[in-house]
C-alpha cells in the first residue's frame, strides 16, 4: 500500500523531533522546570498506589514527582536517550517507576488503565494533537484525572518558538505546540470525553547569569534550539542569537545584567467522564 504524503510528513517530523530531543543535554534544561511537575502532581492529588502514566516523560520530572508520592508510575517517551537519563535520575532519587519507549500518539497500553494521566511540556509537541488527546483519554479510567502543563503562546517560551520559526518555518499543516497552552483549544481537543475542566495560567522564573548565558545554555543543551542553529549559515546564526537575546527585554526584571524572567505556562486539570 502506498504511503500517503500526510503519513510520510508525520514520520519525517517525528524522526526530526526524536533527533532534536535526543541532542544536547535536555536534563540540564528540564531541571529548571521541575517545579511545574511537582505542582502538577499536587494539583492532581496523586495518591500512593494509584496507577499513573507520565506521557512524553522526557528525562522524568513528572515521573519522579509522582514516584515520590508512592504511586505506581509508568513513564513513556519515544526517545531512548531521554529514558536513559530518566533511569539515572530515578536511581539518584531512590525512587522507582516503569519506563517504556513508545509513541504518545500510539500508546501500547490497555484502555482505562490509569487513575492519572499527565504530561509536563511533552504532549504539546506531538504532531497529531487530536490523536494525542484521544490516546490520553483512552488510557485514563472513567472518572480519572488528566493533568497537562504546556507553554503558552504569549509567554516567553512561546516567544522563543516564535523567534526560531522565523528562521526555520514550521512544517506546513502542523499545529503549533503552544495550542496546548490555550484553554479553548484544549477543550476542543478533548471534547465530550471530559466531565470537568480547570485551567490556570502559572509561571516560574528562569534565572541565568545573563541573557547571553541563557542563550549559550539553550544552544548547547536544548535539542530543538541546537538543531535550528545547526542548519543556519553563520550570518543567520548571528542574527538569531541577537533576536533571542533581545526577546528577553520585555520579561527580564533584573537590573544587574542577569536574566531573571517569568516563564508562563498553562496548567490544566481535566476529569474524564465516568
Amino acid at each position: 500500500m502506498p504511503i500517503s504524503p500526510t503519513t510520510a510528513r508525520s514520520s519525517s517530523l517525528k524522526h526530526y523531533q526524536r533527533s532534536a530531543w535526543s541532542a544536547g543535554d535536555y536534563t540540564s534544561v528540564a531541571g529548571t522546570t521541575t517545579i511545574a511537575s511537582e505542582l502538577l502532581a499536587e494539583r492532581l492529588d496523586v495518591r500512593p498506589g494509584e496507577r499513573v502514566l507520565d506521557a512524553a516523560c522526557g528525562s522524568g520530572n513528572a515521573t519522579i514527582a509522582c514516584a515520590r508520592r508512592f504511586a505506581q508510575v509508568t513513564g513513556l517517551d519515544f526517545s531512548a536517550t531521554m529514558l536513559e537519563d530518566a533511569q539515572r535520575r530515578m536511581a539518584a532519587e531512590r525512587v522507582s517507576a516503569r519506563l517504556m519507549e513508545a509513541d504518545i500518539e500510539d500508546i501500547p497500553l490497555p484502555d482505562a488503565d490509569f487513575d492519572v494521566v499527565l504530561s509536563a511540556f511533552g504532549a504539546m509537541f506531538a504532531p497529531d494533537q487530536k490523536r494525542t488527546a484521544a490516546e490520553l483519554l483512552r488510557v485514563c479510567k472513567p472518572g480519572g484525572r488528566i493533568g497537562l502543563a504546556s507553554w503558552t503562546a504569549g509567554g516567553s517560551l512561546g516567544g522563543l518558538f516564535d523567534v526560531m520559526s522565523r528562521y526555520i518555518p514550521p512544517t506546513p499543516g502542523t499545529p503549533q505546540p503552544t495550542d496546548w497552552g490555550d484553554p479553548d483549544r484544549l477543550r476542543a481537543l478533548f471534547g465530550d470525553g471530559i466531565a470537568d475542566f480547570r485551567a490556570t495560567r502559572r509561571d516560574f522564573v528562569f534565572r541565568y547569569r545573563s541573557p547571553e548565558h541563557w542563550l549559550e545554555h539553550f544552544k548547547t543543551n536544548f535539542g530543538p534550539t541546537s538543531m535550528v542553529f545547526s542548519v543556519l549559515t553563520p550570518r543567520q546564526a548571528t542574527a538569531l542569537e541577537r533576536d533571542l537575546i533581545d526577546m528577553w527585554r520585555p520579561w527580564n526584571r533584573a537590573t544587574d545584567g542577569a536574566l531573571v524572567a517569568p516563564v508562563e505556562y498553562l496548567e490544566a486539570i481535566l476529569t474524564k467522564k465516568p
